[in-house]
């Protein structure tokens, strides 16, 4: 694809932009380190917690100022102390897309234009869930590349409506009963979402349409950059053709100097089981706790990363000697080494783990796991718990059955041969060249405008 690399023209100004969460944040750093290589100027707007990461990748950095600073606190509830009244899991989700996501986009836009009085960006870049997107697309009129950094959220005639994890039927009842939980989806569970979403952009101007809040940010994009690959993904007959499979979408590492983390326990123990619930779950009785109890004392080597949460408390606590206790240690560097990878199912460690062909136990449902972890389940790539909270016997269960039944590996394997063959980087820079046409000043004649 060097031919696409070669029509974006040196110094085509491009905004990334995101929602101020890891999740966001982190697949759209190999993107931009590519693009800024490749002579783009690029800069980034999101908020003051990525301002030194943004930096280190040598990319000017804005941040947010008349926008609410989600990152801000780690407990919404400091930032949005209404939250507290909510109690059902729906109830606090609705709370969060309309407070966390919807009522910042005009905050966002506000920035944006901002940013535009001295950086006049051609392209913006943003993940699926920034609401200025219709924004900057329709009152500014510049392009916007929307990257799904989760499952696709587009609603389908073929599947359940998204947000529930659900996996799909092809069965006759089974189209009905998805036809009725779209229905109810859209009439009663998402039904104040989408109308806040569509009161905003009518008072600037902007039609919504019928799109419901899933699909409004994926319709008002010019382009969907979906992480992932057709083959870890439902099958639909009506997907827009606006959206294109980028292979996984991971975040941006330097190519190390020195040796990677290894540890001699490595040696010892025929299987590895690696444990994490991500960075931003500090609870450890979900699932590391759980885990560690499960293989205490086993013949299975325990390898967690805590994220920085309670490690000295957990290490004095479980000093087996098949158990690792670490803050942090680079996926790409341990996943070779491990068997089962137990997590609550963050989207950038189930595509690492399925690149490294690791199969799975997942078990979360918030956050929008739910949807990440049925289609691990759904696809048998490893094992869906369908819960926040996992017993001890549940995941020895699991983590048992998946060691000693090979269609796991077998099917992981086969997946990460088809995001072998996907290059997010070449596929970014087509996209980027299509949608940036070369700039040539307009020349007058007849008070005509001729490009």
């Amino acid at each position: 694809m060097s031919h696409s690399i070669n029509s974006i023209q040196p110094g085509t100004k491009i905004l990334f932009a995101n929602v101020p969460a890891d999740g966001h944040f982190n697949p759209l750093t190999g993107l931009a380190v590519h693009l800024k290589s490749i002579g783009c100027d690029v800069r980034w707007y999101t908020a003051k917690k990525y301002a030194e990461k943004v930096n280190r990748l040598g990319i000017p950095f804005y941040s947010l100022d008349k926008a609410v600073d989600i990152s801000a606190d780690n407990d919404l509830e400091n930032i949005f102390p209404e939250r507290k009244k909510y109690k059902s899991q729906v109830a606090k989700l609705k709370f969060d897309m309309i407070n966390a996501f919807i009522l910042r986009s005009t905050e966002y836009y506000e920035d944006i234009r901002e940013i535009y009085k001295e950086f006049e960006f051609q392209l913006m870049i943003a993940d699926i869930t920034f609401g200025a997107i219709p924004f900057v697309k329709e009152k500014m009129n510049i392009p916007v590349i929307a990257v799904g950094i989760v499952p696709l959220p587009e609603t389908s005639k073929d599947l359940a409506p998204s947000g529930l994890g659900l996996t799909p039927s092809y069965s006759f009842t089974g189209k009905l009963k998805q036809t009725a939980l779209r229905f109810i989806a859209d009439t009663l569970l998402f039904a104040k979402p989408t109308k806040v979403m569509r009161k905003i952009l009518a008072e600037h101007g902007i039609d919504a349409g019928t799109a419901n809040i899933f699909d409004i940010l994926i319709q008002k994009s010019t382009i969907v950059l979906q992480s992932g690959t057709p083959g870890f993904e439902y099958q639909r007959s009506d997907i827009s053709d606006h959206i294109y499979f980028a292979g996984p979408l991971l975040p941006y590492t330097k190519k190390k100097e020195s040796k990677g983390w290894y540890n001699e326990k490595l040696r010892q123990y025929d299987k590895v089981i690696l444990v994490t619930q991500g960075t931003v779950e500090k609870d450890a009785d979900k699932l590391i706790i759980p885990t560690l109890e499960a293989f205490k004392n086993s013949d299975c080597l325990v390898i967690v990363t805590t994220g920085g949460s309670g490690t000295e408390d957990l290490r004095k606590k479980y000093s087996s000697a098949n158990i690792i206790i670490e803050d942090f240690i680079p996926f790409d560097e341990i996943m070779p080494y491990a068997d089962v990878y137990v997590t609550n199912g963050g989207y950038g460690g189930v595509l690492l783990s399925i690149q490294n062909q690791l199969p799975m136990v997942v078990a979360g449902v918030h956050e929008g796991k739910n949807e990440i972890n049925a289609r691990v389940g759904y696809f048998r790539l490893g094992i869906n718990l369908k819960t926040e909270k996992p017993s001890v016997l549940q995941l020895r269960k699991s983590v048992e059955e998946i060691l000693s039944n090979p269609v796991y590996s077998k099917n992981i394997k086969a997946l990460s041969e088809e995001f072998r063959k996907y290059n997010p980087t070449d596929i970014c820079v087509s996209q980027v060249s299509r949608l940036i046409r070369p700039l040539t000043k307009p020349k007058i004649k007849d008070e005509v405008l001729i490009y």
